[in-house]
């Protein structure tokens, strides 16, 4: 493990694997870089891959107050090291940190994104207009698991039986030390709806990718190619939203590749 230190002098640890042009893994939701590591191996024979652990996640700091500029400033912390610029793939709600970055005018070469998480048509319920309060009053309360739960039926449009059970899993207390970052997470995201104006900044090639297994998610997917003007879509047929490594990794890998990304 390695560290770097972002703007506000919280230190983020990344893993660092391979040699060649720099990517940066991105992860979304209630993990730690730990559910990239098979990505980052499978990378690693082509590309020098950081795979690092957003602030509160693992072993990477938390300074307050939190801000949603501090995910810029993590990410222009590892782009640094990676030498000054870097092609950057975003799962879910890392595609959103990704494409909000790269609008910002980050160092990135290249992009892509799996299914990030906006709700752009009425193929899923929407997300409560209360949802970082009821985030906000739940962590007061110390009530973590009922965070997650919030998280997994209300955002991710989980089955309320399908998320029942996983209280009882053996994974679901190291994600109750990771719900704080939810509230981190629902002032990123904000009411869900794509920014298109916004996002419409990001101008380097970008590939945008879904499963085709979630409607709404693969709505999103599209919606967000349409708004990008150097983008492209591609679906994963069959895969759900916790994609296969061995399935995303060559997609990533043909793409990065490409003979206009920039080498260190």
């Amino acid at each position: 493990m390695s560290e770097v230190t972002s703007k506000d002098g919280t230190s983020i640890a990344y893993d660092q694997v391979g040699e060649g042009p720099a990517v940066i893994l991105i992860g979304g939701g209630p993990t730690t870089r730990v559910v990239n590591t098979a990505v980052a191996d499978l990378l690693a024979p082509s590309f020098s891959v950081f795979n690092y652990d957003r602030r509160g996640h693992g072993d990477s700091g938390d300074t307050a107050p939190y801000t949603v500029d501090r995910e810029f400033e993590d990410l222009a912390a590892l782009i640094t090291a990676a030498g000054g610029s870097a092609s950057v793939y975003g799962t879910s709600g890392g595609g959103i940190i990704a494409l909000e970055a790269a609008a910002r005018g980050l160092a990135i070469t290249r992009l892509v994104v799996w299914e990030p998480p906006y709700i752009v048509d009425d193929s899923r319920p929407p997300v409560p207009a209360d949802y970082l309060q009821q985030l906000t009053e739940l962590l007061a309360a110390d009530r973590r698991g009922d965070m997650l739960e919030l998280f997994f039926t209300r955002a991710a449009n989980l089955p309320a039986e399908f998320v029942s059970p996983m209280r009882q899993s053996p994974f679901w207390p190291a994600m109750e030390d990771l719900a704080p970052t939810l509230v981190h997470d629902a002032m990123l995201t904000g009411d869900f709806s794509l920014p298109t104006s916004r996002i419409a900044a990001v101008t380097i090639p970008t590939l945008v990718l879904d499963g085709g297994t979630t409607p709404w998610l693969s709505n999103a997917a599209r919606a967000v190619t349409d708004a990008l003007p150097d983008a492209r879509h591609r679906t994963l047929h069959g895969q759900p939203h916790n994609v296969d490594p061995a399935a995303i990794a060559p997609a990533l890998a043909e793409f990065f590749a490409a003979d206009d990304v920039p080498r260190r």
